[in-house]
């Protein structure tokens, strides 16, 4: 089994019609997220959210990719190299 490692997901939500779609994603992955924290920018149009997450390279990045896929949502992972 490969190691378990702490990283962080970048979403950037550039219209709030994707957010119902984006929350069911996030809840398929529940199981590795830790925490997360959204910042609206309403001058902007857009919002940020961070999420914290601890699970195998490959289960953080398959969240990254499934959010990416989204229409109007871009977002990227950092993952520590080691626990």
């Amino acid at each position: 089994m490969s190691e378990k490692q702490i990283g962080i997901v970048g979403i950037i939500v550039e219209d709030r019609k994707a957010s119902p779609e984006l929350h069911a994603v996030l809840h398929k992955h529940a199981e590795i997220i830790v925490g997360r924290q959204g910042i609206p920018f309403r001058d902007g149009g857009v919002s940020v959210i961070s999420v914290v997450v601890e699970g195998t390279a490959a289960q953080i990045n398959a969240l990254a990719e499934e959010v990416d896929q989204l229409s109007l949502v871009s977002s990227k992972a950092v993952i520590t190299h080691k626990k």
